[in-house]
């Protein structure tokens, strides 16, 4: 007896040694697609292995968490075939010692992370410098360049600096660009390196060869420095983004963040929702990721700001349209469970079945049609990693920037955007400029169809000189369009 016993309980530690490393791969430790499924059904050979189970156990191996050890009722039914019966109940044992051990256990667990309340700089990451340590000036933009071109100290677009909301309103600023140098919430490190890049490199608010519009004439673009971020923890860091990107909202200019860890949707999507309203505001989202992630240890992070809108009331799925998906989730049930909530999304297996032309016209329709006042968050790792190598979680097979820059410009030209967020900004990563090159263009391109609206010019326009050198009637004869027909 004791040989038996001796025997299944080293059988019993080999498993959870093996399941603790299953569970040491993220791709099989997490899936937030865990909601109920069919229980899983057991063919008859099984049944002399299973019958020393209890019915609680069943229950487990039935409808339980078991994917977290099997990624398939496939799989878990070929582990336990091929496991004589003391294993079979070893194994079984592992798994609800396993999922015990995971979850909060009452008098053993924080279930919060206290703060020191006692510190006098409790709050001094966020303070506001007063302005009566600065010398009197009128409220407006600033200008930092010694010379009359870009040269001075790097600022978003060669723009001129705004400090308070009242330098935006005397300045009638049409688009603040603001830094969230975030990067907690994220499992990588880097991410709090995006605003300083795109303040270093890329060509943004000068003219566009596609339309011949410089964003920075057009429009009265300022940099609005960066937000206060606690660097210790994204959940505190929420509340102070959310104020500022509010502040500008609320001066009629239009936000554009870049960061930063996509945490940032939230604050970002929920200080749009103060100022205009529920049911007013759509949203696009460009990512790779679905970023629904559910029944995590923390209420926030870069892969579940959108749940994180959904829970506390201020978007619903229906204000949703997703481009680009194409990670490990979500799962089959979890795309049941998003369209359940009225979610609009496209993946990129939607794009190889009908090419992008095709799924591009899709997504400017469903926008159109919406009517509402548009945010668009764009994650980098939606384009390719071929062209985005500087980014936390880059998935294979995404956008190229010759699919990315089009659809965002005739969206910011055909939409009234209120909000644009870049996210996911890694360059330490990437040891070229290209991540930053590909970035700075996505965010001149949605400048520039901030510009086109303005002016009053057809989301498609593009300016004729620069399509067609004019030295034959090639184009006359092979299109009926012309393109001069969109401009105003």
């Amino acid at each position: 007896m004791k040989t038996t016993q001796t025997c299944i309980s080293r059988i019993t530690l080999a498993a959870i040694g093996l399941l603790m490393y299953t569970l040491s791969i993220p791709l099989l430790a997490q899936d937030d697609d865990e909601e109920e499924r069919e229980p899983i059904e057991f063919p008859s050979s099984l049944d002399e292995k299973l019958s020393t189970l209890t019915e609680a156990e069943m229950e487990f191996l039935s409808t339980g968490p078991t994917r977290r050890f099997a990624s398939t009722p496939e799989l878990l039914i070929e582990a336990l075939e091929k496991r004589t019966a003391p294993e079979v109940r070893a194994y079984v044992d592992a798994m609800i010692w396993v999922t015990e051990q995971q979850a909060f256990q009452e008098g053993v667990d924080l279930d919060h992370i206290p703060l020191n309340t006692d510190s006098p700089d409790f709050n001094a990451y966020a303070v506001r410098r007063p302005r009566s340590f600065d010398p009197d000036r009128e409220p407006g933009p600033i200008d930092l360049s010694r010379y009359g071109g870009r040269s001075g100290i790097p600022t978003f677009a060669g723009a001129p600096i705004a400090l308070t909301p009242e330098d935006l309103i005397a300045g009638d600023v049409d688009v603040a660009i603001v830094g969230a140098p975030l990067n907690m919430g994220s499992g990588w490190r880097g991410a709090q390196h995006g605003p300083l890049a795109l303040r270093l490199i890329g060509r943004v608010g000068g003219n566009d060869q596609y339309t011949q519009i410089s964003p920075s004439r057009e429009l009265n673009i300022v940099d609005y420095g960066d937000i206060a971020i606690d660097q210790d923890s994204t959940e505190r860091s929420m509340q102070h983004v959310r104020e500022i990107v509010r502040e500008i909202a609320e001066t009629g200019a239009v936000p554009f963040i870049v960061g930063g860890d996509h945490s940032l949707e939230y604050p970002n999507v929920a200080a749009l929702v103060d100022v205009y309203g529920e049911d007013n505001l759509s949203v696009i989202h460009f990512d790779a990721h679905y970023d629904v992630g559910r029944d995590r240890a923390h209420f926030i992070d870069h892969g579940q700001p959108i749940y994180r809108l959904l829970a506390d009331g201020h978007i619903k799925g229906g204000d949703y349209i997703q481009v680009g998906l194409r990670s490990g989730s979500p799962s089959e049930s979890g795309y049941k469970w998003m369209r359940e909530q009225g979610f609009k999304y496209h993946s990129m297996a939607e794009v190889e079945r009908y090419g992008w032309d095709y799924v591009l016209e899709r997504i400017l329709s469903e926008a159109k049609a919406d009517g509402r006042k548009l945010h668009i968050s764009f994650d980098v790792d939606v384009l390719d990693p071929s062209y985005i190598a500087g980014t936390g979680t880059p998935v294979s097979g995404g956008l190229t920037p010759r699919e990315a820059i089009p659809i965002i410009r005739k969206l910011c030209a055909q939409q009234e955007v209120v909000g644009f967020d870049i996210v996911e900004i890694a360059p330490e990563i990437d040891p070229t400029y290209v991540t930053n090159l590909h970035s700075a263009a996505i965010v001149q391109a949605c400048l520039i169809g901030v510009s086109m609206r303005k002016l009053g010019f057809d989301p498609d326009y593009l300016n004729p000189i620069t399509i067609d050198h004019a030295q034959d009637d090639y184009h006359v004869q092979n299109h009926e369009q012309n393109n001069e027909e969109n401009a105003p």
